[in-house]
């Protein structure tokens, strides 16, 4: 199944599954509302509905998001088995953990305890319904129609078997193989007669450039007959892009990609980067940033803030700000101590390092000295979660082009890196490894689950040494 297609069936499914969460919460009231107080002595009486209504502007968006993030949407959109159950189970789960904590936060005392328990029991229920009934249908001869998708493989034996077996090991794709044009064997003509013999809604084409020739004239044929033709555009040998097709000035355009595209999620991160930004300086900022300057000031003679040129988007140099956590002639030093380096690659990083303050430590420690890079998130320069941020210098220094992969996302204040021991990590490829995973898997799931586990890293003092 193409891409689009998947992401639209997505999307219808993230659509059914927000209303049934809401839904759910409705019933939830319902129950509870309906509930016989002569049952259980004291029971408070329950608000009107429209007290709650304000959760649902949560509820909606995070409830999909959850899902997504369990991998509930990989499986096919009829699917129905015990792992699917289980992912359900735990993002109702922990989709009225989140109800909990938002009622907790805002101080929201009227609303029952018992309203988020029974929420998350019965959007459970109805996504198990929802998924029995759509399995149901789907072994149903419209069913069949409806979703699975009947094509005629054209190209050589060597590449139908190769697309055989991708289709074996995506099940959740839905496509039926009806027949096999061999192009080296059989005349072309012989796809009309597959087209009208089998019905076919689709054709798959897979073959070496050497007979691009042939497969235009398939196409051809395709557009004859209304079918849609699928070329499988993996005569380019590339071993990490993701190849897409757009358009260019009218033209059609194969798209080779290793970072993460544009898409509503890369817009929802830039949002939540500036919205987040600046909410943070509200609140650290007279909590510790201003008493961080002040301490800086008036114990270490030299500026309050270090700049420094860093390799931002792309390799674009930026100022990057920091708390000064070093004596103020930390950079000429730095040559004195090359010998010390404990990080093999490009990067300098030295344990106890002489050039520190005794105040540099303690905020180096609890990631103090990185609070004022939120004016650089709030610039653009920088997002929350990304690649951390080079030196220029150390960045013209890479001997594996590789390596400026990490540059295709704006670098962040947190990434993988830092939550995953970043003071044990002494080889560059290493930390290069980490930086490439998550640009890989990137998600605003993943981006969620890093800035949770950077607070107890915080907390717990893993700051850089």
């Amino acid at each position: 199944m193409l891409r689009r297609q998947r992401q639209i069936r997505m999307q219808f499914q993230q659509l059914m599954d927000a209303g049934l969460f809401v839904i759910a919460y409705w019933v939830a009231h319902l129950a509870r509302f309906q509930f016989p107080n002569d049952l259980i002595p004291g029971l408070a009486p329950i608000e009107p509905f429209t007290r709650y209504f304000w959760l649902l502007m949560i509820i909606v968006p995070i409830g999909p998001m959850v899902l997504e993030g369990q991998g509930f949407y990989s499986h096919g959109p009829v699917s129905l088995n015990h792992r699917r159950i289980w992912q359900a189970a735990k993002a109702c789960a922990l989709t009225s953990v989140a109800v909990i904590l938002v009622l907790f936060i805002f101080k929201t005392h009227y609303v029952a305890r018992s309203v988020p328990i029974l929420f998350g029991g019965g959007s459970f229920a109805l996504l198990v319904l929802r998924l029995w009934l759509m399995e149901r249908w789907g072994n149903t001869e419209l069913g069949r129609g409806q979703y699975r998708r009947r094509v005629i493989l054209v190209g050589t034996e060597a590449d139908a078997a190769r697309v055989i077996d991708d289709l074996k090991g995506h099940p959740a794709d839905e496509v039926d193989i009806l027949a096999c044009l061999d192009l080296n064997e059989e005349p072309l003509d012989r796809l009309e007669d597959l087209l009208h013999e089998h019905s076919a809604n689709g054709v798959i084409l897979s073959a070496r450039h050497t007979l691009f020739g042939r497969i235009e004239k398939a196409v051809q044929i395709c557009e004859l007959e209304g079918v849609e033709a699928w070329l499988l555009a993996d005569f380019f040998k590339t071993n990490i892009s993701r190849t897409s097709m757009d358009d260019f000035c009218g033209r059609p355009t194969l798209v080779f990609q290793s970072a993460p595209e544009d898409s509503w999620q890369a817009f929802a991160k830039q949002v939540i980067d500036i919205v987040g930004a600046a909410a943070m300086l509200l609140i650290v900022t007279p909590i510790f940033m201003l008493p961080a300057a002040l301490v800086i000031r008036f114990t270490s003679p030299g500026p309050i803030l270090f700049r420094q040129k860093r390799s931002g988007l792309n390799g674009r140099p930026f100022t990057m700000l920091k708390f000064r956590t070093m004596v103020t002639d930390a950079e000429q030093r730095k040559d004195e101590l090359a010998a010390l380096n404990e990080m093999e690659g490009p990067v300098f990083k030295v344990s106890d390092d002489p050039r520190i303050t005794r105040l540099g430590r303690y905020l180096r420690k609890y990631s103090i000295d990185e609070l004022p890079q939120l004016w650089n998130v709030l610039r653009g320069e920088m997002s929350l979660v990304g690649p951390r941020p080079l030196p220029v210098d150390e960045t013209r220094r890479f001997n594996d082009l590789a390596h400026r992969r990490r540059l295709s996302v704006r670098p962040g204040l947190t990434c993988l890196w830092q939550v995953s021991g970043r003071s044990d990590v002494t080889d560059f490829k290493d930390w290069v490894r980490l930086d490439l995973e998550y640009i890989d898997n990137w998600s605003l799931w993943l981006d969620l689950k890093i800035l949770l586990r950077t607070v107890p890293a915080v907390l717990n003092g893993a700051g850089a040494k």
